[in-house]
C-alpha cells in the first residue's frame, strides 16, 4: 500500500504510525515533489490502524481523519482503518441485479391452502385468517403466555410463481426468500427439518417449479440459512432428546439431559446447535446436507441467519460448501454494524477477508440513509456513508444488500414518515397508520430514500410491499398480507426506471463513490465507473435548488433528486434526468 501526503513543509519530519496486530510500527517517509510517500506491506490479513506522526517546530502533532476528513491533532487521535483481505471474487451477476425480499406465508395465495393436514399432524390445527385484509395476530391465544406466531395466511411458492412477470416487470433478478423449510411458525425461523420445503408452501416440488419458472426470467433464488438454531419441535432435537447415543445429541448443549439446554435469547422453542460439532458442519456441509441440496435444485446462494453468531470457521465450512456449486453461488450475510469491526465470540469476526462471507446486509447505509431523510446533519451521513465504502473491500461493497427495510425493521414509509416506535409495545404499534393528509409527503420521502440505495454502491433490495408503500411496525405488524388490489403507483413506476437506470449506466457497476457536496438539506454525490460517470443530487429540503453538476446548473425539485449520466469519453457527453 503506498501512502502518500501532500505537504509544502519541510522543516518537519512525518512517520507513518502503524498498529499491526497490537503492536506499533513506524515508516519513515521518502520525500517526493509536493509531499512525503510511504510504502507498508501488510504481512497478513485483518485490521490495520494508522495515522501520521508530524515532528517540526511546534512539537509533536498527529494527522487523521476518523470523523470524516483529516486534520491536526495536539493529542493522538483515534486512527484510520486499513482493512487487509486475501483478494477473492463476487458473484457479478449479484452486483448488477435488484433484489426482492419476500415473506412466504404473506405474498401470495393462488387458491386454497397448503398442507394443512400435514401441519396438524405435526404441529396441531394451524389458525388461519379468513381475510386477507387482518392483522396479523400479536395477543396470546389458547392460554400461552406470551405471543407466538403460528397463525397463517396461506402464502406458498405457488404464489412467488405467479407473480414472476410481476417481479421481472420493477426490474428483479433475485429473489430473497425468508425460511421455507417445515416449521410450526409462519417465519419459520424454528426449523423442524433442513431437507423438507414446508407443504404449507408447496413441498419441495414447488420450489423446484419456482426455480426453473424463475430461471426462465432471468431470476435467481436466495434462500434463508438458520443454522445458529433449530426448533424445539425439529427432528434432530426430539431424536436427541430420545437417544443420547444418536449423533444428533452433540447438537445440542444440555445442562441437565434432556430437558435443560442452551437456546437462542431464552427462549425454549428456539435451542441453539454446537457449530462445532463434527456431524452438525457434515449435515449442513456435506455432500447430500443442507447446502448441497437446495442449490442442486436450483438456489443461488444462502442469506445467512444471525452470522454473528456463527463462529468463523464454521462459515468459512459454508462457503467452501456453497462455492463448491461454482463462484457464480452467493453467500451473504447478517451483520447489522460494520461487519470489518465487528466483535463476537470475543474477537474480530473475520467475515469479509477474503474466506467467509460475500457480502453483507447493509444496515449501516439503511440507517445512514433514514438519518437523511430524519433531518440529520447531512455531513455526518455523508461521512458514514463513506467509512463504509473505505471499511468493506471492493468485492464485499459492491455485493452489500441495500434495503429500507426487512422483516426485522419497521416497513419504510412507516420508519420514515411514521411516529416514533421508541420502544411502545404491540399494542401501541397495532392499526397504528400515517394520517392520510400526510402520505403524499411519505412517499415523496419514500422515494427520496429509494433513490439512495438504488444509486451508492451495493445491491439495492426492495421488501415485499414497500413499492405499493405498506405500513407496519415491527414483527409482527411488517408482516402483512401483500395487497393485491392496491392501486398505489407513485414508488412503483420511479423504481422500475431506478432498476433500468443501474442496468444501463455502467458507473452504478462498482464505480467508485465521491462526495461532491453535503451541506444543508443537499447530498451530492457521483458514482465514476470506467465508461460512465453519474452525478446523483438529493433535496430534502422544501425549496427548489440548482445544483452544478458537469459544470451545468440542475435544478431539483423539493424532496425530489435527479441523476445525471456523462460518457467518460470527452466526445460522449450527455444528461440523463431520472426525477
Amino acid at each position: 500500500v503506498r501512502f502518500f501526503m501532500e505537504t509544502d513543509r519541510d522543516d518537519s519530519k512525518i512517520t507513518l504510525r502503524l498498529w499491526v496486530d497490537g503492536r506499533e510500527e513506524l515508516i519513515s517517509g521518502a520525500r517526493e515533489e509536493g509531499g512525503v510517500s510511504f510504502t507498508y506491506t501488510p504481512a497478513h490479513s485483518g485490521i490495520v490502524w494508522y495515522c501520521f506522526l508530524i515532528d517540526g517546530p511546534e512539537g509533536r502533532r498527529y494527522y487523521s481523519g476518523t470523523e470524516g476528513e483529516g486534520r491536526i491533532y495536539t493529542e493522538q487521535p483515534d486512527s484510520y482503518q486499513l482493512t487487509v483481505y486475501d483478494p477473492y471474487e463476487t458473484p457479478d451477476w449479484f452486483k448488477n441485479t435488484i433484489v426482492y425480499q419476500i415473506f412466504p406465508d404473506r405474498f401470495r395465495r393462488p387458491g386454497e391452502i397448503l398442507g394443512i393436514e400435514e401441519h396438524t399432524r405435526l404441529f396441531g390445527v394451524p389458525r388461519i385468517h379468513e381475510s386477507w385484509g387482518d392483522e396479523p395476530d400479536y395477543l396470546p391465544v389458547n392460554g400461552q403466555r406470551y405471543y407466538v406466531p403460528e397463525d397463517f395466511f396461506g402464502g406458498n411458492l405457488y404464489g412467488v410463481k405467479e407473480k414472476l412477470p410481476y417481479l421481472k416487470s420493477l426490474g428483479v433478478g433475485c429473489i430473497y426468500l425468508n425460511p421455507i423449510f417445515l416449521s410450526s411458525t409462519n417465519h419459520r425461523y424454528n426449523t423442524a427439518d433442513y431437507m423438507t420445503v414446508d407443504p404449507m408452501l408447496g413441498g419441495d416440488r414447488a420450489l423446484a417449479e419456482l426455480a426453473a419458472a424463475a430461471k426462465e426470467y432471468g431470476i435467481r433464488l436466495m434462500l434463508d440459512g438458520v443454522f445458529s438454531h433449530t426448533g424445539s419441535e425439529s427432528v434432530y432435537f426430539k431424536e436427541a432428546q430420545s437417544n443420547p447415543h444418536s449423533p444428533c445429541r452433540d447438537w445440542y448443549d444440555f445442562t441437565e439431559y434432556p430437558d435443560k439446554y442452551r437456546c437462542w435469547w431464552g427462549f425454549e422453542t428456539l435451542p441453539e446447535v454446537q457449530e462445532e460439532s463434527p456431524s452438525y458442519v457434515e449435515f449442513i456441509c456435506g455432500k447430500g446436507g443442507v447446502i448441497d441440496t437446495w442449490l442442486n435444485l436450483g438456489a443461488s446462494g444462502f442469506r445467512l441467519d444471525v452470522a454473528d453468531e456463527l463462529p468463523d470457521d464454521f462459515i468459512e465450512k459454508i462457503r467452501a460448501a456453497v462455492k463448491s456449486h461454482g463462484e457464480d453461488k452467493l453467500l451473504l450475510g447478517e451483520v447489522w454494524e460494520d461487519a470489518t469491526t465487528k466483535e463476537a465470540f470475543g474477537r474480530r469476526r473475520t467475515y469479509l477477508r477474503g474466506h467467509g462471507l460475500d457480502a453483507v446486509m447493509n444496515y449501516p447505509f439503511r440507517s445512514a440513509t433514514l438519518d437523511y431523510l430524519h433531518g440529520a446533519d447531512v455531513t455526518a451521513v455523508a461521512d458514514a456513508l463513506m467509512q463504509i465504502c473505505e471499511h468493506y473491500p471492493a468485492p464485499a461493497l459492491n455485493c452489500a444488500m441495500n434495503f429500507l427495510s426487512t422483516h426485522d425493521t419497521e416497513r419504510a414509509i412507516t420508519a420514515i414518515a411514521g411516529e416514533p416506535c421508541n420502544g411502545h409495545d404491540r399494542y401501541w404499534q397495532s392499526k397504528r397508520v400515517i394520517p392520510s393528509g400526510q402520505m403524499d409527503e411519505a412517499i415523496r420521502r419514500e422515494l427520496l430514500g429509494y433513490a439512495m440505495i438504488f444509486t451508492l454502491p451495493g445491491v439495492p433490495c426492495v421488501y415485499y410491499g414497500d413499492e405499493i408503500a405498506m405500513q407496519g411496525y415491527r414483527d409482527p405488524f411488517n408482516r402483512a398480507f401483500f395487497d393485491w388490489n392496491s392501486t398505489e403507483q407513485r414508488l412503483r413506476g420511479p423504481i422500475k426506471t431506478l432498476a433500468a437506470l443501474r442496468r444501463s449506466c455502467d458507473a452504478f457497476d462498482g464505480g467508485r463513490l465521491e462526495i461532491v457536496r453535503a451541506e444543508g438539506d443537499i447530498l451530492h454525490y457521483r458514482r465514476v465507473g470506467v465508461v460512465q460517470t453519474a452525478e446523483i443530487i438529493l433535496n430534502r429540503g422544501p425549496h427548489l435548488i440548482a445544483e452544478e453538476a458537469f459544470g451545468k446548473n440542475t435544478e431539483v425539485n423539493p424532496g425530489g433528486f435527479t441523476v445525471l449520466v456523462e460518457d467518460n469519453h470527452p466526445e460522449h457527453v450527455g444528461y440523463f434526468s431520472v426525477y
